[in-house]
């Protein structure tokens, strides 16, 4: 079918910010030199793009300092690197009923190393209430993870909240900003954020591959480089490095994903987040508004726009939702996700376990003339 409708912005954002792919293909065509490594002009012309796409993300998540902005494959790595770099046994961490399996499938793995968790209350909308974290609080406590914003219904957690209660029990605060950052502003130091993991390719509309997180001091001094090897520097000692970013980043890094997030945050300096989130919410509205009229459908989560992000998910009550999101392709060339959404915990929490949804993200680039063509095939499959 020639016609395309991407409304799969939750699993990776596409198209991707103007310029991403050339800037991509300019380093591997004109010099894909290494850096830390190669000590001449090339490679410290590459170090210097580097630099300032650590620069930009220091800017854009209001962290201290643009040492502590470190690079990963991915957010998955990065939430890894947190709980497995920082948890003993007889720690204790607490969760939302949100999280994504890149938090609990390493959790669940930890348990079996004498680390424990608990799922604080989170209602049938998604909705956390900060004291409810906080009445989880143990002894044993070390840290709380929490996701910004739900990617299976879109619902936003009271980050800022949930940081003030961290602070003041001495609890490390770790945020997975996989569907907020590029797209909510995202403030570590208002919001008491020690770990605040981050991917390239969805909101920030960079390629897939490169993602990384942000440490603060405190977290740094207790944490362990889960990964470890060359970096280029020290090279005299068999010990890892302490300083940042080195202390983290082994191994030979992505830099032609680098090169393309550099770009993609260039563009989002430019346009706005705030515009961007203002014309993905007018969509999510647009869409809602609509999807309550159909027949026989769940919204899941919250059904308004309050406290949420551009991601909605349907549970067909009458037709089966794999069958649904296999006609609107078919038909209307409309692509989504169905299913689990790697995230079991949030379909139980919000009672779409184990039918799953049909989940709609929408970007900046859609237009309402795609959603009317989304629902007008809905209304025909049902």
């Amino acid at each position: 079918m020639e016609q395309k409708i991407y409304f799969d912005n939750g699993s990776t954002s596409w198209p991707k910010a103007p310029g991403v792919a050339t800037s991509m293909a300019e380093l591997l065509e004109n010099g894909a030199f290494n850096i830390n490594r190669g000590s001449y002009e090339g490679a410290y012309e590459v170090e210097s793009i580097v630099l300032d796409t650590r620069e930009k993300l220091k800017r854009l998540f209001h962290a201290p300092d643009s040492k502590r902005v470190i690079f990963s494959p991915g957010i998955t790595y990065s939430l890894n690197y947190f709980i497995k770099g920082l948890l003993k046994p007889g720690d204790h961490v607490i969760v939302t009923g949100l999280e994504h399996n890149a938090v609990v499938r390493p959790l669940q793995q930890m348990t079996r190393r004498g680390v424990t968790f608990d799922v604080a209350p989170t209602d049938a909308e998604g909705n956390v209430v900060p004291e409810d974290v906080e009445a989880c609080i143990r002894p044993q406590t070390r840290a709380v993870i929490a996701t910004h914003a739900s990617n299976v219904c879109g619902t936003v957690v009271p980050i800022r909240e949930i940081g003030e209660i961290c602070r003041r029990n001495s609890l490390f605060f770790a945020v997975d900003s996989a569907q907020s950052a590029g797209t909510l502003d995202v403030d570590m130091q208002a919001c008491n954020i020690d770990f605040l993991a981050f991917t390239g390719h969805k909101g920030l509309l960079g390629p897939q591959g490169i993602g990384g997180f942000v440490i603060s001091d405190l977290l740094d001094r207790e944490m362990e480089p889960y990964i470890a090897g060359g970096t280029g520097s020290q090279s005299d000692s068999t010990e890892m490095p302490c300083n940042l970013p080195d202390k983290y980043e082994s191994g030979t890094m992505n830099l032609p994903g680098i090169i393309g997030l550099h770009t993609a945050l260039s563009y989002l300096e430019e346009t706005g987040i705030a515009e961007i989130h203002r014309k993905k919410m007018d969509l999510t509205a647009y869409f809602l508004a609509q999807a309550k009229e159909l027949p026989g459908v769940r919204i899941v989560g919250r059904p308004d726009t309050t406290q949420r992000v551009a991601v909605v998910s349907l549970d067909f009550q009458t037709a089966d939702n794999a069958i649904v999101a296999f006609e609107l392709e078919q038909r209307a060339g409309v692509m989504t996700r169905v299913g689990l959404h790697c995230a079991p915990l949030a379909h139980k929490t919000l009672n779409t376990f184990p039918q799953g949804s049909v989940r709609f993200a929408f970007s900046a680039c859609n237009t309402k003339e795609e959603i009317d063509i989304c629902i007008k095939t809905l209304r025909e499959i049902l």
